[in-house]
């Protein structure tokens, strides 16, 4: 299991929260150090927002009290997980920030590139369109999440409620959730007939969940989420019966 993690927050004690949570322990069984603080900026200040970062370790009596505990698996199923939704006045605020800064930014992009923006309650979907905006996807969409999360940070200017952006430029996620299920078929058959588990390259949490969930009704096989952000995977291996 997981003992020291980096956790982030828009202030110091978001990201103790936040890390706390991933955890699943009380403040006084961690010991904390402050890594980043809220006056610290992205060499992009004018696209990032004030970031914390918190080095966050379990205390030696927590870690071997933990140590007996089943290490448990990412949670595919969202229906527990507490969803922010947005009142109509916070998502025509998000999306007043939003089109205030895709209408300046969409002039340093190749011509024609064009966007549109949809709110709903629980998120604001902005979808970038040209053909030659491929780097802005980068390696395995790298580029493309980093992207979204600072478009929430911009989304959730003068709001309180944490905003969730959803970003896709040409129809990449599309394309990659097909490939990952996919890769979830191929690697279940691998797995299957040499039962031996297979681990897969670190993915986002997002390309996680398709994994998990493309494999979540097969009998044979199960998914488990090991190792740190940014370099968390999927080991597949047999069912235990």
């Amino acid at each position: 299991m997981e003992t020291t993690i980096i956790s982030e927050g828009r202030t110091t004690n978001e990201a103790i929260e936040n890390g706390l949570k991933k955890l699943n322990v009380s403040r006084e069984k961690v010991d904390i150090r402050v890594l980043q603080n809220e006056e610290k900026r992205s060499f992009f200040s004018i696209l990032a927002p004030r970031v914390v970062k918190v080095e966050m370790k379990l205390k030696e009596n927590v870690q071997s009290s933990k140590s007996t505990q089943t290490v448990k698996r990412e949670n595919i199923n969202t229906k527990n997980k507490k969803e922010i939704i947005l009142n109509q006045e916070e998502q025509e605020k998000a999306q007043e920030n939003i089109e205030k800064f895709l209408q300046e930014w969409v002039k340093t992009l190749p011509e024609q590139a064009t966007y549109s923006i949809e709110k709903t309650e629980q998120a604001i979907k902005v979808n970038l369109s040209n053909p030659n905006l491929g780097y802005l996807i980068g390696y395995r969409g790298e580029t493309l999440y980093a992207l979204q999360n600072i478009l929430s940070a911009i989304a959730g200017k003068g709001i309180e409620n944490r905003v969730r952006v959803i970003l896709d430029i040409e129809g990449y996620k599309q394309k990659r959730e097909k490939t990952l299920e996919e890769l979830a078929e191929k690697v279940a058959k691998t797995v299957i007939r040499t039962r031996k588990p297979v681990k897969l390259e670190p993915m986002q949490a997002y390309e996680r969940k398709i994994i998990h969930s493309k494999l979540q009704q097969n009998s044979k096989v199960e998914t488990t989420s090991i190792g740190e952000e940014p370099y968390r995977r999927i080991v597949v291996s047999l069912k235990k019966y």
